[in-house]
């Protein structure tokens, strides 16, 4: 019997001998992952998400965690290990970071909201000091604050391993956001970053600054993710003069920020003037129809590396949507266009349903479905998007299917790497 098979047992075991009450949750998961008919070569990642809701779940606790990591930490077979929304605690991440030491085939880690404090982000960041074969680590949600994003800062100067790393919804402060910039701009591992939703008081734009300083000298990132950082014009210009001199990043997002017309008139003019970009997500701004048509001017005569472009919720009329719809009859390369949370008009509701009818706009590349009442068409809204998954996943089976996660099947980093 190989080792990953017996994983259940080992559990059972070890609870049994440490006199620790078993986790029924994580019992099962381990006796499933049993079940799966997985090659030994390829290695499995055990899902034990405290947000399942096909099983009881029994969320997984700092001495469950102790349990588990004592059976895997010595096994070759589990590459990934999914613990998101369950209720660890920095003694859990105590053991987490223990776990990092002494394991060597670990590729994928998901620490996604649980109760990791400023404390438990310096073990684990201490821990990635030395392990060399971690390549994916997800804190978000988890509470580290300016302090534990400062760890994380140290640890990206000395870990030439890592290559994706989720720190959105950390409460990170100002310092550590300059920190993470000024060391990643000589990073030459990570190829994805997230950032989302510091806890920023200034309205001077500095962590802005330095990340377009980063961007400058940067030359191996691919996915940056400034969701909520307070961004505005100046920010935008900024960040767009330096990626005149970038030529790794492929998907930029900048949505929930405070960006108008007048910052993505430099965005227009970047779509121009450079072919790197492939996906770009404004999502939540207010770009309104003059940054519509910045950007339709670009994308119809210029600009031929774009793929992806998320506006949903900008406060578009239908004069720039129909821009927009245009720009995608001459440029045959941008395939996915997200617009919901607009104002539509019937121009628009036509102009987006021709695109579809003709086969220019796949239905699962986009977030509305045209439907006609007494001869007018209107348009509804889909379930798709660039990252509707990030938070969740769906409950019955893998994301087959990517159009509800487009920046998945477009992205050249992938999800677990």
């Amino acid at each position: 019997m190989s080792t990953h098979l017996s994983l259940h047992k080992q559990y059972l075991k070890a609870c049994q001998e440490s006199s620790q009450p078993e986790n029924p949750f994580i019992a099962r998961m381990l006796e499933e992952a049993e079940k799966a008919d997985i090659t030994l070569t390829k290695g499995i990642t055990l899902n034990i998400a405290g947000n399942n809701r096909l099983v009881p779940v029994q969320k997984v606790t700092d001495e469950d965690f102790r349990m588990l990591a004592c059976i895997i930490s010595n096994n070759t077979f589990v590459t990934g290990l999914d613990l998101r929304y369950n209720v660890l605690t920095d003694v859990g991440a105590e053991h987490a970071a223990k776990f990092l030491q002494e394991n060597s085939t670990l590729c994928y880690l998901n620490l996604m909201f649980n109760d990791i404090g400023s404390n438990g982000a310096e073990l684990i960041a201490k821990a990635l000091h030395r392990n060399e074969t971690l390549l994916h680590l997800r804190m978000t949600g988890n509470k580290i604050e300016n302090k534990g994003g400062m760890y994380f800062a140290s640890m990206l100067q000395i870990n030439s391993t890592l290559e994706k790393l989720d720190l959105g919804d950390c409460d990170l402060g100002t310092q550590s956001l300059i920190a993470i910039a000024t060391v990643m701009s000589h990073n030459e591992a990570m190829k994805a970053l997230n950032l989302n939703r510091p806890i920023l008081y200034s309205q001077e734009e500095e962590t802005t600054v330095h990340t377009a300083l980063m961007m400058k000298n940067n030359s191996s990132l691919m996915e940056l993710h400034l969701c909520k950082h307070e961004m505005k014009n100046f920010g935008v210009e900024r960040l767009c003069d330096a990626l005149y001199e970038n030529r790794s990043l492929r998907y930029l997002d900048l949505s929930c920020n405070k960006i108008t017309r007048d910052g993505v008139k430099f965005l227009g003019e970047l779509l121009k003037r450079t072919q790197t970009l492939e996906i770009l997500d404004l999502n939540s701004n207010r770009i309104e129809d003059d940054g519509a048509i910045y950007l339709s001017e670009a994308l119809a005569l210029y600009n031929r590396t774009l793929r992806a472009l998320a506006v949903v919720s900008n406060n578009i009329s239908g004069k720039g949507l129909v821009a927009l719809s245009d720009s995608m009859k001459t440029n045959m390369v941008l395939s996915y266009i997200y617009i919901w949370g607009n104002k539509f008009d019937e121009a628009t509701c036509v102009a987006f349903s021709d695109l579809i009818k003709t086969g220019r706009l796949k239905p699962n590349c986009t977030d509305v479905d045209p439907y006609e009442v007494d001869g007018h068409v209107y348009l509804a809204e889909l379930s798709h998007g660039l990252k509707r998954h990030y938070y969740w996943t769906p409950s019955y089976g893998e994301v087959d299917n990517k159009d509800a996660n487009a920046s998945l099947a477009i992205g050249a980093v992938a999800e677990h790497l």
